[in-house]
């Protein structure tokens, strides 16, 4: 391992005690503006974003939750660990989702969306990359479509979403899954300027189905600053 993999930790990087003893709708909250880091390779660069959506899974309560009436499996153990241990995992047949355990039983917090602050050029990269593996793996090609566009993405549409956001991060479950974000040379968070109450917005969690309850709890929070960034653009709900 190279010296500068040993000595380039950050030294503002959020620890054990950032974790302990908070609800996850108060880590869900807590998380929004801190700087989630990912190092590629021990010599590589590290990406930057600013985490401005989050989501807030209740665990064993919560019946749009994978671990809803203490429901474990092989594929949701990372739930039940520490907080601040990732939980990824594999959904529609070709995305991955991001997230970190909480203080509550089977609890997490999904990261929805962040800001890119670094190494943005390679976040485009793997954009682009993976658009034209989709293509390709369906039958066509980047010259056959417009859609696998090799012009940057546009900023605010970088990584809007929590596939986007894994996928510009270089995150799936082989190499990101079960990883105590506290102690984990490749990827952490960086502590910075938290979000203050009254500019949080609060609605409903994306993509859930069902006539339960849950389906209307407002558990998903946006950062007002940065809206355009998060999932549903501009839109404030």
């Amino acid at each position: 391992m190279s010296p500068y993999f040993q000595c380039n930790q950050s030294v503002d990087r959020l620890c054990v005690q950032f974790f302990r003893n908070k609800s996850c709708i108060e880590l869900s909250k807590a998380l929004l503006g801190q700087i989630l880091c990912r190092r590629l390779s021990p010599d590589g660069p590290i990406l930057k974003g600013r985490i401005v959506e989050t989501e807030a899974y209740l665990g064993v309560e919560d019946k749009s939750c994978h671990s809803y009436g203490g429901r474990r499996t092989k594929r949701n153990e990372p739930m039940f660990m520490s907080s601040g241990t990732t939980y990824v995992y594999f959904t529609y047949g070709m995305y991955y989702c991001f997230n970190l355990s909480a203080e509550d039983e089977g609890s997490v917090v999904l990261l929805r969306a962040v800001q890119p602050l670094q190494a943005i050029d390679f976040m485009n990269e793997f954009r682009t990359n993976f658009m034209k593996r989709r293509h390709e793996s369906s039958g066509h090609t980047c010259h056959e479509t417009k859609k696998c566009d090799p012009k940057p993405y546009k900023l605010k549409a970088l990584a809007n979403g929590p596939s986007k956001l894994c996928i510009c991060f270089h995150i799936n479950k082989d190499n990101m899954n079960k990883v105590d974000i506290t102690d984990s040379p490749f990827i952490w968070i960086e502590r910075a300027d938290c979000v203050s109450p009254q500019d949080i917005v609060c609605d409903k969690r994306i993509g859930l189905s069902g006539d339960h309850e849950w389906v209307d709890k407002e558990l998903r929070l946006r950062a007002i600053d940065c809206i355009p960034c998060t999932s549903l653009g501009s839109r404030v709900v």
